[in-house]
Formats: structure tokens, C-alpha cells, sequence
């Protein structure tokens, strides 16, 4: 594990920036496994600015998303195919077509965790994953379980988690009760992991999942077990 000290949100989200543009810049066909979210969002605008001033060319990169919610197709505002789209993907140039989502609209649901499976595979893996963790330990939506999931699957969400994202909805009734996840597997076969974290409400799960046991209920702990894991985080996540 490499632990990577920021001061703040925005020289966390500048640092972590910093490994997946030199991902693409040492391997311009990558694979990026992508996460959605207010940890994420400050790397993404510091993605975008490198590209307006040329420093990173996104024409022969794919991208895989962790996770989408269950019944939100990618208009919603709230979607996460639409966070992306606002975020990133519109304002750099990806390929539409090698910008990848789980489909929360699929009329068979099992099929559709299958299909991202397969697809993950026919890229080659993902060369760098980013990360960010939830309150409760999880990572994409991979929830505390009584076994890590290894496969894309669907899930009900905790109500931690619900209550967490209803800050995204105009109430929290409207938060989807379901997403579609990638597996644990899928994670942790990705080449390279960048796991971030900011603010004090992550300092108590940030040292559970580095520091204690690997164990499904806080999903997050797996990560230790990774070869290449890189961890960014503010002073204040790093707090305990």
C-alpha cells in the first residue's frame, strides 16, 4: 500500500488526479474503472482542465463505472450515466462508445450484471480503478455482507447509504432503493486501485478499512489484499 497525505479536498483530488492522468499518458489505450460521487467530482474537474490545456488526450481511452442505480435511465439528473456525462465525459474527448455503465433500465437484471461481466473481461481488465469509500465501508455498492461479492450483481441498498446519497434528491423517498454493482472480483483484479478519501466523517472507516481485519462487513478491508493499492486522503480522513 502507498498512502499519499493531501492537505485538503483539493490537493486530495489534485494528487489522485495526478495517477490516473499518468495512467493514460504512459498507456494511452487504457482501461479506467471510474466512481461516481462528491469524492470524485474534484478530480474530475482537475482532469478536465489538464485536458483543456492539452496535457492529456482521452480519444483511445475506455471507461468502466462501478455502479448505476436500479430504474433510472441515463436523462435522470440523477443517474449516475448523467454525473458522468456532467462531470467528464462531455467535457473531454472519450469516445461515447467506450464510456460504460451498468444499464439500471435493463429488462432483465441478471442478465444485464452477466453482460457488464463480460464485457469487463473482453476489454483486458481495468488497468487503474478509482475508489472512493462509503461511510460504511463500501466500495461501489458492494454494501457489508456476510460474503464479499465477487461478481456484478444487484443489491439492496442500507439505509445508511440511502440516507447518505438522499442529499443528492430533492427527498429522500426519491433515492432508488437498488443498484446494479460491480463485484469485488472485478475490483480487485484491476492492475492498479486509487482509493480516496476526505473529511473527518471517514477518519473512523478509513482505519478500518486499512488497518483492520478483512472481513465483509466493512467491504472496503479487501483492499488490503490488493498488490498495488494507493491510497489519497486529506489530513482529516487521516485523522485516526
Amino acid at each position: 500500500m502507498k498512502l499519499i497525505r493531501a492537505k485538503d479536498y483539493k490537493d486530495m483530488s489534485r494528487k489522485a488526479a495526478n495517477f490516473l492522468s499518468a495512467q493514460v499518458i504512459l498507456k494511452e489505450n487504457s482501461v479506467l474503472g471510474l466512481a461516481t460521487g462528491g469524492t470524485a467530482e474534484g478530480i474530475y474537474e482537475q482532469l478536465v482542465e489538464w485536458y483543456r490545456k492539452g496535457d492529456i488526450d482521452f480519444s483511445s481511452v475506455s471507461t468502466i463505472n462501478l455502479d448505476e442505480y436500479v430504474g433510472l435511465d441515463g436523462t435522470n439528473e440523477q443517474s449516475y450515466r448523467y454525473f458522468m456525462n456532467y462531470h467528464l465525459f462531455s467535457q473531454i474527448n472519450v469516445k461515447e462508445k467506450n464510456c460504460h455503465l451498468p444499464n439500471g433500465m435493463a429488462d432483465n437484471i441478471d442478465e444485464e450484471c452477466a453482460r457488464y461481466d463480460r464485457l469487463i473481461e473482453k476489454l483486458g481488465g481495468i488497468d487503474m480503478q478509482l475508489l472512493g469509500i462509503g461511510e460504511n465501508g463500501h466500495i461501489g455498492f458492494n454494501e457489508p455482507d456476510e460474503a464479499f461479492e465477487q461478481m456484478t450483481h444487484c443489491i439492496n441498498l442500507k439505509e445508511g447509504t440511502i440516507e447518505a446519497n438522499s442529499r443528492y434528491f430533492a427527498t429522500r423517498e426519491d433515492v432508488p432503493k437498488r443498484a446494479i454493482t460491480m463485484g469485488i472480483k472485478a475490483i480487485m483484479q484491476a492492475k492498479a486501485i486509487v482509493l480516496c478519501a476526505s473529511g473527518a466523517k471517514k477518519a473512523d472507516i478509513l482505519q478500518k478499512v486499512l488497518y483492520g481485519p478483512v472481513t465483509p462487513e466493512v467491504p472496503g478491508s479487501v483492499l488490503q489484499m490488493h498488490p498495488r493499492l494507493i491510497v489519497v486522503a486529506d489530513e482529516e480522513a487521516l485523522g485516526k
